[in-house]
């Protein structure tokens, strides 16, 4: 299913020693599992990559681009009604997940619309956009798709507690980082594979 994630899964762990066994007993996953892994007929979830690439020492960007070989691609959206935020924030996150198939709105309602016809598994969304709220439209996009990540991207701390009641699985302050990124995607509600693909 995977051949790039299994070989760079299993190169990592034989060169630092560690057997199938030890990898599992550190994860807390059977010998089997990580067997599986890396013949490629499963690919774990954000979650467990995670936490192989704290122990192997790989970056997780990696783990996860390689994830994607020959999968569904993920749609992601980024919203913001202000141009420089758009265009400095799309190459940033297609930096950390390259395979990714990544769109940028101004207009809060033309993202809505999108997202009706698009399975978005990943939104990050500006929480105030002039007259529109970037809390309803995370409203809007939950009722498209239950399982669409959203993270809240703001200048201002003082929306975090209005933001969690929303069921977001996340808050960055701008502006935009690649490293803010990775460190949001191991926290999301609803793991994402770069390929469409959890356990």
């Amino acid at each position: 299913m995977n051949s790039n994630f299994s070989k760079i899964l299993k190169q990592k762990r034989t060169s630092m020693g560690i057997s199938q066994e030890m990898l599992a007993q550190k994860l807390f996953v059977t010998k089997s599992t990580v067997a599986r892994w890396e013949s490629g007929t499963r690919i774990p979830d954000i979650t467990m990559i995670s936490k192989i690439v704290d122990c192997l020492n790989i970056d997780v960007s990696v783990l996860i681009n390689t994830a994607a070989d020959g999968n569904i691609t993920p749609d992601i959206i980024i919203v913001d009604d202000e141009r420089i935020i758009l265009n400095g924030g799309i190459p940033i996150i297609k930096s950390v997940l390259p395979g990714a198939n990544i769109e940028g709105f101004i207009k809060p309602s033309e993202a809505i619309e999108y997202a009706k016809s698009h399975k978005v598994d990943l939104a990050f969304l500006d929480i105030e956009m002039g007259m529109t709220s970037g809390l309803d439209v995370c409203g809007a996009l939950l009722e498209s798709n239950p399982k669409t990540n959203v993270i809240y991207l703001t200048a201002y701390t003082d929306y975090a507690l209005d933001a969690w009641s929303t069921g977001a699985s996340g808050f960055m302050l701008k502006p935009l980082t690649a490293d803010g990124v990775r460190e949001q995607l191991a926290k999301l509600r609803y793991p994402l594979i770069a390929g469409g693909v959890t356990e």
